[in-house]
């Protein structure tokens, strides 16, 4: 899921930064459409509507596991396409890419050789951060019983099945929200 909102958001971004006028402008008018959506009701809505489909097509594990990833993907990109388009106006100034024009690179070629190499420093720590929301996204779908199928154990599969069971086994919900949260933690710990 991530690879996927990367790979956006870092093409977006990167042709974003580079242009200049109406493309940026575009683009970064669709990115800031995307940020204002509500998060949830967004992942909620193709989950809800694709969700019986796909498990007809590729069957339930598969079917569930494509869907949570192209929605988690596919909602995830546009911080990634923020900061690399920053990146990209602040590197398309410095004088080693000055230099490369000067001696007759391409654009694609200064892209690719000189500037998306050093804009992607700042983007793999966004992306370790991405991962720790993308952890949360899945256990509060699961939650929601919108996730995988119960014989499938996710963090979010357990929270769901144990909150019937709080007033006899409240351990049940701690032991899996005291995962998530580690996991979440010690990503951005990676990240920083």
């Amino acid at each position: 899921a991530m690879l996927m909102a990367i790979t956006v958001g870092v093409l977006i971004g990167a042709v974003a930064g580079i242009s200049r006028g109406w493309v940026d402008n575009v683009l970064m008018w669709v990115t800031d459409l995307f940020l204002s959506l509500p998060q949830l009701p967004l992942l909620l809505l193709p989950i809800f509507f694709f969700r019986d489909g796909l498990k007809a097509v590729v069957g339930p594990e598969v079917g569930i596991f494509l869907l949570i990833v192209l929605v988690i993907g596919g909602f995830r990109w546009m911080p990634a396409a923020r900061l690399v388009r920053a990146q990209f106006f602040s590197l398309r100034e410095k004088e080693f890419v000055e230099a490369a024009r000067a001696l007759g690179a391409s654009v694609p070629r200064v892209v690719l050789r000189h500037i998306l190499p050093n804009a992607l420093g700042p983007v793999i720590v966004a992306a370790t951060i991405d991962v720790a929301a993308a952890i949360i996204a899945e256990s509060t779908l699961s939650f929601l019983g919108l996730g995988f199928p119960p014989d499938i154990p996710t963090w979010g599969r357990l929270l769901f099945d144990a909150k019937d069971n709080l007033d006899f086994a409240p351990h049940w919900a701690l032991f899996p929200g005291a995962a998530i949260f580690l996991a979440v933690l010690t990503i951005n710990f990676i990240g920083d």
